[in-house]
């Protein structure tokens, strides 16, 4: 029995959410796997009536649960950062969800803005270290809203955070076996201090791991080649700050945020899945909304739980459904919301 947090959320959440349930329902009927779904109202409504983002005893809740399962955080009635830290950052901070895992994979009939490039070039993961660097929050202001403000942020990269995500990534790529091929993306150059913290603890475990190849590239150049030579790649590791950028960029060159999947995950704790879209809200409640990045969140989930069978079944449905449709876009698709997530679950 898994027991399952579902979180809604604002917007087109709750939307996605739904199809994504549909189809765990009938993955779990076909493989006799047990969950047990409760479901929590945290985000933008909940914040405008009670002026709580994560109530007292929250956390420790979660922590009773093996998964998280989240649509969107994000209200336009809610100024921009108080949702975002209060919710997902400190769901992250807190269960030590210290990987952000976001394959970068172009499915058949998905079209990318990139020229001449196919799905056997478009197949990559990103490991972003999820819980370091410039998200810490610490810093502060001096003299704030005069001629003189100074304001300040940190960079905070530990031994302990910086080795624990490159190996997380060393293991993944060797599971992964593709090409065996680990890149770690930094700015050597410039973060002279923190980023030769990243590449010698990266050199250091890979000497631990000869049958992967590693390499290092700037993240600069990472961005040149994500759109220029996508199918270099099969894993790449970086900071939590340049992960951020990365992975929105690798949403696009797999074929918009309509599909992209994403893990916030503690390889021994609660991990939290979600599409990477947001909550979308001028589309809330018109049926239109894309739910294939919602289904393939719940994909990753069964893969992280342990159910492998069960997720490599999901995702050949939703590529099944995917291949019948006629844009990833909202409103565009050539199915509502919910009849994607029947053709998904009919195909289980």
């Amino acid at each position: 029995m898994y027991k399952i947090a579902v979180m809604p959320g604002d917007g087109t959440g709750p939307e996605v959410v739904n199809e994504g349930l549909k189809v765990l329902k009938k993955a779990a009927a076909k493989f006799s796997i047990k969950f047990d779904f409760k479901e929590f109202d945290f985000g933008g409504e909940r914040y405008l009536k009670t002026g709580e983002t994560l109530p007292e005893g929250a956390i420790e809740e979660l922590r009773g649960f093996q998964a998280i399962y989240l649509g969107a955080i994000g209200h336009p009635d809610v100024k921009p950062g108080i949702l975002e830290t209060g919710i997902l950052l400190k769901l992250r901070f807190s269960l030590e969800q210290y990987i952000n895992l976001r394959p970068i994979k172009l499915y058949p009939n998905v079209e990318t803005p990139l020229a001449n490039k196919k799905p056997e070039d478009i197949d990559f993961v990103v490991v972003r270290e999820n819980t370091e660097g410039l998200y810490c929050g610490v810093g502060g202001f001096f003299k704030k809203g005069t001629p003189d403000e100074v304001a300040v942020q940190q960079m905070i990269n530990t031994r302990k955070g910086v080795e624990r995500c490159i190996r997380y990534a060393f293991e993944f790529t060797r599971k992964r076996n593709r090409e065996k091929k680990l890149t770690l993306c930094a700015k050597i150059n410039v973060l002279t201090y923190a980023h030769d913290l990243w590449l010698r603890t990266f050199n250091e475990v890979a000497a631990e791991y000869p049958d992967v190849k590693s390499d290092y590239a700037h993240v600069d150049a990472i961005t040149m080649w994500m759109v220029k030579n996508p199918e270099w790649f099969d894993v790449i590791v970086t900071t939590n700050m340049f992960g951020d950028i990365i992975t929105d960029l690798g949403a696009m060159v797999q074929g918009g945020m309509g599909i992209a999947a994403g893990g916030n995950i503690n390889p021994h704790g609660v991990s939290m899945f979600e599409p990477i879209g947001g909550s979308a809200p001028k589309y809330t409640g018109k049926n239109v909304i894309n739910p294939i990045a919602a289904i393939l969140a719940a994909q990753m989930m069964l893969a992280q739980l342990g159910e492998q069978e069960a997720a490599a079944n999901v995702e050949k449905a939703a590529v099944a459904a995917i291949g019948k449709m006629k844009s990833m876009a909202a409103g565009r698709m050539g199915y509502t919301t919910s009849e994607v997530g029947d053709l998904v679950a009919e195909g289980i």
